[in-house]
């Protein structure tokens, strides 16, 4: 009986880490939801699994109290690929979304290949990590291939000496989850591949549980979102800058390369009337955030190419607004240069392509460029002065 009475005061510390922070309500909406997930807190000690989904237990054949407190590593077994689980580590240390192919074990040691997306809980207000979220999608045996597992590209900045590394709140915790510390097994399994609709299960899955975890967060007024949304370390623009860039009627936003994960640093008025985001919500955010289920994965690559070569793009993607609806987005990025030649900028132009607009004689693309130079100019005059970022920055 005492051992009983201990498991329960267990579990109930371990359901705080999050009805203290999405309240009470939160366990019964993640219990409703489909998929098998789980979600970890890397501030408690050993990085522990604090919620399991009945699809996860269903998936793994484990009984709810023989998974919670205990590290992701659980479901790791012989021939888990190490490279696989320290790509994963490298995501969780550096707080960013990953999707990877992996080979996990049942209750029963029973291998089974699964899609395992993990992305970092965000507190919207001070950038913090709270928890990670881990979506566990079986790959089925029809989807393996010889080719290794290409997860979704990601717009990032591609100098490295431009990346800082961001340390986790508890980071002696914070690595521990899949770690691997007992690797024994050769390539006992077939390697398999993701599928296109593998991926569009895990990332809906995942924009299910975010929406369910910023909504109940909400009533505890924490208010959590699925990607880093605070501007803190984010240089502030001149306010000479702001004023020439709010002339400008287009959408578009400006996301500065050298800093960590390429984030936005302004968005206009007319890119949070197409988004139905605030301004606050996305300062700071990478523009993966518009993405979802049936953006293209080639197309953000070419993105990213470009960025890289510091050329300019015109794409066609599908994004996403806050309140999830999708919308074809003309896309032009271009990148902004100060008046000494050098990158200071890639801004991104956005247009939907349904909406019915007057372009006063021009096609959308040339619309487009309009924007791309007026932002050109005001940077270009503004920086030969000095004047693009605020003085006490």
């Amino acid at each position: 009986m005492e051992s009983s009475a201990a498991m329960a005061e267990e579990e109930r510390g371990l359901a705080t880490s999050l009805t203290a922070r999405y309240s009470d309500w939160v366990l019964e909406e993640l219990d409703e939801l489909a998929g098998s997930f789980l979600l970890t807190d890397p501030a408690m000690p050993g990085h522990p699994i604090v919620y399991a989904s009945r699809g996860l237990l269903s998936l793994t054949g484990y009984p709810r109290r023989d998974v919670l407190g205990r590290n992701a590593r659980l479901f790791q077994g012989a021939a888990t690929d190490r490279a696989a689980v320290a790509g994963v580590r490298e995501a969780v240390r550096a707080q960013r979304a990953h999707q990877v192919a992996i080979l996990n074990y049942r209750r029963d040691g029973s291998p089974h290949w699964v899609l395992l997306h993990v992305a970092p809980v965000f507190h919207a207000a001070d950038g913090r990590v709270l928890h990670f979220l881990a979506v566990q999608v079986p790959i089925a045996a029809a989807t393996a291939r010889p080719a290794a597992c290409r997860g979704p590209a990601v717009f990032a900045a591609c100098r490295e000496e431009a990346r800082v590394e961001e340390e986790l709140p508890c980071a002696s915790h914070a690595g521990e989850v899949f770690v691997d510390t007992d690797k024994r097994g050769l390539d006992a399994e077939e390697p398999r591949v993701a599928s296109s609709c593998d991926k569009e299960k895990a990332l809906s899955t995942a924009n299910s549980i975010f929406s369910a975890l910023n909504r109940y967060s909400k009533l505890t007024g924490l208010v959590v979102y699925g990607k880093r949304c605070s501007s803190v370390g984010i240089p502030a623009l001149s306010s000479s800058l702001n004023l020439s860039l709010g002339r400008i009627k287009q959408s578009f936003v400006l996301t500065d390369r050298h800093l960590p994960d390429m984030p936005i640093v302004y968005a206009s008025d007319a890119f949070l009337s197409l988004t139905g985001y605030s301004r606050e919500e996305i300062l700071g955010c990478n523009c993966r955030f518009l993405s979802g289920p049936g953006t293209s994965v080639e197309v953000l690559e070419e993105i990213n190419r470009n960025i890289c070569s510091e050329q300019a793009c015109t794409v066609h993607l599908l994004n996403y607004r806050k309140d999830g609806s999708a919308f074809r987005d003309l896309l032009q990025v271009s990148p902004i240069r100060n008046s000494s030649g050098k990158v200071a900028f890639h801004v991104w132009v956005h247009l939907d392509e349904s909406a019915k607009c007057d372009f006063n004689g021009l096609t959308p693309e040339i619309w487009q460029l309009g924007a791309v130079g007026a932002v050109r100019v005001a940077v270009r005059s503004l920086s030969a002065s000095g004047s693009l970022l605020r003085p006490s920055q």
